[in-house]
């Protein structure tokens, strides 16, 4: 089924090392970000794209989508102070109807595959809202400090990751009544699940990294080389 979706531009480069922009990062000869808005350019159920970026990084965006071929863009929406402002800033700019879904992603995370987008957008189209996770790998210690304070039981952690997908209607009221709260969230369920609306997990992928440290960048040039790998080996129809 179709979905617009919010994705998030607007970040630092702080805990990468960069002084720019880390979705305007070369990986593999392009910027990550045009490897992420491709995958949504494709995706024939994509309605279209609403990328948020910071003001004065817009002209260097519209380039991009311009050198890129990048067509499904909506608007380029004005990046907040914070991620939760970004997220609003976008979502108040999807004219559709209150029962579209829409999904929110991190421009960092290029390696979100089409197959889960659609696992996820129909979760939320059943449910009101979902998201991709995974299941942890490591034992997770809570921490104060340097003292650990408590081992958490791994077998219900789980990794949340983007896209994350909700009924239009509902996601733009938990971020109005979080405006109003002054709540602090690091992902845009967390708001919808302060309301008191449960929020269903779909199985993510470890590949769907997000792009935050150097070393990350290694890696992600490691999964694109694989995937180059693989598409020259797929016979041509």
């Amino acid at each position: 089924m179709d979905y617009q979706v919010v994705i998030v531009a607007a970040g630092q480069g702080a805990r990468m090392g960069a002084d720019v922009n880390k979705v305007l990062l070369p990986l593999k000869g392009e910027p990550v970000i045009v490897h992420t808005l491709r995958v949504f350019e494709q995706d024939a159920c994509c309605a279209g794209i609403i990328l948020v970026v910071k003001r004065n990084e817009a002209d260097q965006f519209r380039k991009l989508l311009e050198v890129y071929r990048i067509h499904k863009i909506i608007t380029l929406a004005d990046g907040g102070s914070e991620r939760q402002e970004s997220v609003f800033n976008g979502l108040n700019c999807l004219k559709k109807p209150e029962d579209t879904i829409v999904l929110v992603h991190d421009g960092a995370r290029p390696f979100i595959d089409r197959i889960r987008i659609a696992e996820v957008v129909e979760a939320a189209d059943k449910y009101g809202a979902a998201l991709l996770a995974v299941p942890v790998k490591d034992t997770i210690k809570r921490v104060d400090g340097h003292s650990v304070q408590e081992t958490l039981e791994r077998k219900s952690l789980w990794a949340a990751q983007t896209p994350q997908a909700f009924r239009l209607s509902l996601i733009t009221k938990a971020y109005r009544e979080g405006a109003v709260r002054h709540l602090n969230a690091t992902d845009d369920a967390s708001l919808v699940e302060q309301m008191g609306v449960p929020v269903v997990t779909v199985m993510g992928s470890y590949r769907n990294i997000k792009l935050t440290n150097p070393e990350d960048m290694i890696i992600a040039e490691k999964f694109l080389e694989e995937r180059k790998k693989q598409d020259a080996c797929r016979p041509r129809i």
